[in-house]
C-alpha cells in the first residue's frame, strides 16, 4: 500500500477533529520519517513492518488513546518532550504561561519555581530561553519527576533542577522571584473528564475538588512564604475561573493582580505580585 492510500484509509479515524494530522503523525513515526516526507513521496510503498506498526497505532487511536501517548512524545514551545500516561500532555494553551513569564522578568539571574511540573514542559521551556535563570521544577509523582529529569538531561538544560515535592513540602527556606504553576483545576463532576483525550490522562493532575479550586487555593495561600519581596505568582486556570483566582490573590495580599487571555479570548492565567 502506498503512503497516500494509507493516509486516506486512516483519515477515517472516528471522534477526532484532527484525523488527518493524527494519521500523518502516526504514519511518519512508523516509517521513521518526517511528515514532510509523506507529502514529498506520497506514492512510496509502505514497508510491511512499518505498515503493521501503523495499523497498531491506528487501533490504539481508534480506542481513543492520545497520539502523544502512543508516540511517547509531544512538542511544546520549541522543545520535543518525552511524555507518558502518568503526566498531562503539554498543550499549546500553557505556552501562554511561558510567554508571560519571559515578559515579566529580565534575562538576568533569577530563581524560578515550577510547581507540579509533570513532563517538565514549563520549567524546561523557561530554562531553554533564559540561561541565567535557575529553574526548580517539582512534582509529587515520582514517575513524573523521573520523566522531567530525563527530558532535562536530554535537552542539556543544566540551569534546571527537578525535585520530588508535594507543592512546597521539600522547599523549606527557599525563596524565588517567580513561582509558576499549571495545577489541577477541573471540578470533580465536570463532564469533560470522560470525553476525548482527557479520559486517558491522570485524574490527579486534572481534578481539584468540587469547584476545581482546591489546589489553586493551597498554592495562593502558601506561595508568599516562598517568594522574595516583589516576587510574582503566576497560575494557569480554567476559562471560567479568572474572577475566583483574582479574588484569591487579592485576599492573600498580592498586588498588581490581573489576568491574561489565550488566543481564544479566554482569561486562562492570572498573576499577582508580592508587596516589596
Amino acid at each position: 500500500m502506498t503512503i497516500i492510500a494509507s493516509l486516506l484509509r486512516a483519515a477515517e479515524l472516528p471522534d477526532s477533529p484532527t484525523a488527518r494530522l493524527d494519521a500523518e503523525l502516526l504514519l511518519a513515526a512508523a516509517l521513521g520519517k518526517s511528515r514532510s516526507f509523506l507529502h514529498t513521496w506520497p506514492e512510496r510503498i509502505v514497508p510491511s513492518e512499518a505498515a503493521l506498526m501503523f495499523a497498531s497505532y491506528l487501533q490504539r487511536r481508534r480506542g481513543g488513546e492520545p497520539v502523544a501517548y502512543i508516540l511517547g512524545q509531544q512538542g511544546f514551545w520549541k522543545l520535543d518532550l518525552e511524555v507518558a500516561p502518568h503526566t498531562l500532555i503539554p498543550r499549546p494553551d500553557t505556552e501562554l504561561l511561558v510567554e508571560a513569564a519571559l515578559e515579566l522578568l529580565p534575562a538576568t539571574q533569577a530563581l524560578v519555581l515550577d510547581l507540579g511540573t509533570g513532563s517538565g514542559a514549563i520549567a524546561l521551556a523557561l530554562a531553554s530561553e533564559r540561561p541565567a535563570w535557575k529553574v526548580t521544577a517539582v512534582d509529587r509523582v515520582l514517575e513524573a519527576v523521573a520523566l522531567a529529569e530525563r527530558n532535562r538531561q536530554r535537552l542539556h538544560l543544566n540551569n534546571a533542577t527537578v525535585l520530588s515535592s508535594h507543592w512546597f513540602s521539600a522547599l523549606e527556606g527557599q525563596r524565588f522571584e517567580l513561582i509558576i504553576s499549571n495545577p489541577p483545576y477541573i471540578a470533580s463532576a465536570d463532564p469533560h473528564l470522560v470525553e476525548g483525550d482527557v479520559r486517558f490522562e491522570p485524574a490527579s493532575a486534572l481534578v481539584a475538588g468540587v469547584d476545581g479550586l482546591d489546589d489553586l487555593r493551597l498554592i495562593v495561600a502558601q506561595a508568599p512564604d516562598y517568594l522574595e519581596a516583589g516576587g510574582w505568582l503566576m497560575l494557569e486556570h480554567g476559562y471560567d475561573q479568572a474572577d475566583a483566582v483574582r479574588d484569591l490573590l487579592l485576599s492573600r495580599g498580592f498586588e498588581e493582580v490581573h489576568s491574561r487571555t489565550d488566543l481564544g479570548g479566554h482569561e486562562r492565567i492570572s498573576l499577582g505580585r508580592l508587596p516589596c
